[in-house]
């Protein structure tokens, strides 16, 4: 048996018998492990200048349409996201203020307006729901920083205010970040080494 099929096989006896919910990080690990970045990837380690910044901090850049998330003095994560539409563009300095799991999904009032066939709830975990497998909660606003049932539109002009990621993306920076961190939102190029 080659070893791709073998790799197939545990990963349907893992999905078969583990509990999602309960195991959806290492689940999420497994696939990334065994296949890389799911949803086109994009990830990569970028050089930064040096005291620029402090680790643990999260720069959203809507003009370069990616996150940083600064590993070291020298060293950010760079992730491809999706920003927000011209009138929802904001800016600022915020922090993690939780983080959530399979995030339940309950569209905004504005948002029914634009669309009213939208549901009144999309449970956590449901993969429709518009928020992903992971959300991290911007300070005491409407924001935040979460996945997507819609990976394609990853790199274009599309939400509300939130900042969309890969589910993959989102499942590296739910693991990486603390709550509490610091997060920098602007519409500025992000100072990074060439």
């Amino acid at each position: 048996m080659s070893r791709l099929i073998k790799q197939f096989a545990i990963a349907s006896l893992l999905l078969t018998f583990a509990a999602p919910a309960a195991n959806a990080n290492f689940i999420d690990s497994f696939f990334s492990d065994l296949f890389g970045p799911m949803g086109g990837g994009g990830r990569e380690t970028v050089r930064i200048k040096q005291g620029s910044h402090n680790p643990g901090e999260i720069i959203v850049s809507f003009a370069d349409r990616r996150l940083y998330y600064v590993e070291s003095k020298a060293t950010a994560i760079s992730y491809p996201i999706a920003i927000p539409k011209e009138e929802a563009k904001w800016s600022g300095v915020s922090y993690v203020s939780q983080k959530r799991e399979n995030p339940v999904w309950t569209p905004t009032s504005d948002m029914r307006k634009e669309n009213p066939k939208l549901p009144n709830y999309v449970a956590g975990g449901d993969p429709r729901n518009p928020l992903g497998t992971r959300a991290l909660y911007l300070g005491d606003s409407m924001y935040r920083i979460h996945g997507t049932d819609a990976e394609y539109l990853i790199g274009q002009q599309v939400s509300h205010g939130c900042i969309r990621m890969y589910n993959a993306d989102v499942a590296d920076l739910y693991r990486r970040a603390k709550v509490g961190a610091k997060v920098t939102v602007n519409w500025n190029h992000f100072n990074r080494m060439q």
